[in-house]
């Protein structure tokens, strides 16, 4: 795993690494960051940033529901445009672009939202600033190593696909797609410490998926190939990119933040950071195995007419968790808020209180996408994808239950259960490639929905034990 470095004093002492006390009464121990269940309660909670996290969370719910249905209708006219191979073959490039995007943020993307909130609530404008440079330039460099990387090494990369007409040119684009995305998730972090949730839903509910949009339309009207759509995809990011500087810009002058900047002193908390990513990258490690290397196993023993079955039906699928993204952009900011002034039941009130409003939401998505399946993939895709109304019917499922037990895994990185989802999540890994291998050669596309299924639900069992015996 690569590290933030810092040159000279830069490098906090040991001292200065250490997490915010934990919300109990128990110790924790340096090296395995693991919280001894003995919570008790140590401040009064009054309920309202629980309060104002639902309001905020809610408008980022009307904002991804807009942009769902968006990037839904995109996705099916991107799928009626293309041919089941060159739709695999694009499919296939998103994939790579997934895990490469995944090798670049290490986490750290996601991460930064609980440490720039605490040190935003502590005035600790040195590692502010330290955080939001080290971050921006281990993605850079990082980002241009795999570019050039994939340029090098793209016959391995592309494996039986090389003879494939546009293959390489296709991977070639969108590989640029992964440190544009990780930049643009990087600046979202940011915008949910610094900005309300209205400065988000424009950029990114609105504008983003509207440009795809655009570009498939120009793509439909004018007839062009899977190589126009994948210098759209790139194009539409970078713009992205670029508004989402601006709007932080902005932002940051409007609430005094960039003028203390600038006089700041960089303190790149490194080991700090770096001890909370860990178990972001193995989570992020467990979606990438479950959504990239089934694609890629999918072509190499079973030909891109299975990778375009399968991924066909993940965005409808996916529909199952626009409640829980949505939640999600708001309840690391405001639960790390709580963990810094050591409000137990404000965290736990937190939790239980998200989770309920998700399942609740989530369940006439699950209703659909479970029991319509058929009908549905029919009416979106066309008779050629008949056979992937079973596989939309258990991956809804997969991702219903996920939805349904809350934020687990984020509420045990914030309590400091390292260790524990390390290898939780490792094993999940595990078991998602052992599974693939063993059932996609036989099956097919079929045993991909099996494999991710069983992985998606055994994994969040395993999360949900740790958050009982772990934090209280």
């Amino acid at each position: 795993m690569a590290e933030l470095t810092a040159a000279g004093d830069g490098l906090p002492d040991k001292s200065e690494v250490a997490l915010p006390k934990p919300i109990d009464a128990g110790e924790v121990d340096s090296e395995t960051l693991e919280v001894t269940p003995d919570v008790t309660v140590t401040t009064t909670h009054d309920g309202k940033d629980t309060t104002t996290q639902i309001r905020g969370s809610s408008l980022l719910l009307i904002g991804r529901s807009l942009s769902m249905g968006v990037n839904f209708l995109t996705q099916i006219l991107i799928v009626r445009a293309l041919t089941k191979p060159e739709y695999g073959a694009f499919a296939y490039a998103l994939s790579i672009v997934a895990l490469g995007q995944m090798v670049i943020t290490l986490g750290l993307d996601r991460g930064a939202s609980r440490f720039l909130t605490i040190y935003d609530e502590e005035e600790d404008h040195d590692r502010l600033l330290g955080t939001i440079v080290g971050i921006s330039g281990l993605i850079l460099a990082l980002g241009t190593l795999l570019i050039i990387g994939i340029f090098v090494f793209q016959d391995a990369a592309l494996g039986t696909l090389k003879s494939t007409p546009n293959a390489a040119p296709l991977l070639l684009i969108l590989i640029l797609l992964a440190p544009i995305q990780a930049y643009d998730q990087l600046l979202t972090g940011l915008l949910t410490v610094f900005a309300s949730p209205r400065s988000i839903f424009f950029r990114k509910y609105v504008l983003a998926p509207g440009l795809r949009l655009g570009v498939v339309i120009f793509l439909i009207l004018s007839q062009s190939g899977v190589l126009f759509l994948a210098i759209g995809y790139v194009a539409a990011g970078a713009l992205g990119v670029a508004l989402y500087v601006v709007i932080l810009w902005q932002v940051l002058g409007r609430r005094g933040t960039l003028g203390k900047l600038r006089k700041a002193s960089m303190k790149i908390p490194a080991r700090e950071i770096l001890v909370f990513t860990i178990p972001l990258v193995t989570t992020d490690l467990v979606y990438i195995f479950m959504n990239s290397t089934d694609a890629i196993l999918l072509q190499h023993f079973s030909g891109l007419d299975q990778v375009a079955d399968w991924r066909v039906i993940q965005p409808a699928a996916g529909l199952n968790q626009l409640v829980m993204q949505s939640f999600a952009l708001l309840f690391t900011p405001v639960a790390a808020r709580m963990f810094a002034r050591r409000d137990t039941q404000g965290v736990r009130d937190l939790y239980w209180r998200t989770a309920i409003w998700m399942a609740v939401i989530s369940f006439p998505l699950f209703a659909a996408t479970f029991s319509m399946a058929g009908s549905l993939t029919q009416t979106l895709y066309g008779h050629k994808y008949d056979d992937s109304a079973l596989y939309l019917a258990m991956l809804s499922f997969g991702y219903y239950f996920s939805t349904a037990l809350g934020f687990n895994g984020l509420t045990l990185r914030i309590f400091g259960v390292v260790k524990f989802v390390i290898v939780v999540n490792l094993l999940a890994v595990v078991a998602n490639v052992a599974l693939n291998l063993v059932l996609i050669p036989p099956l097919g596309a079929f045993g991909a929905a099996i494999g991710t299924t069983l992985t998606i639900v055994i994994h969040n069992l395993l999360k949900q034990a740790g958050l009982r015996f772990g934090t209280g």
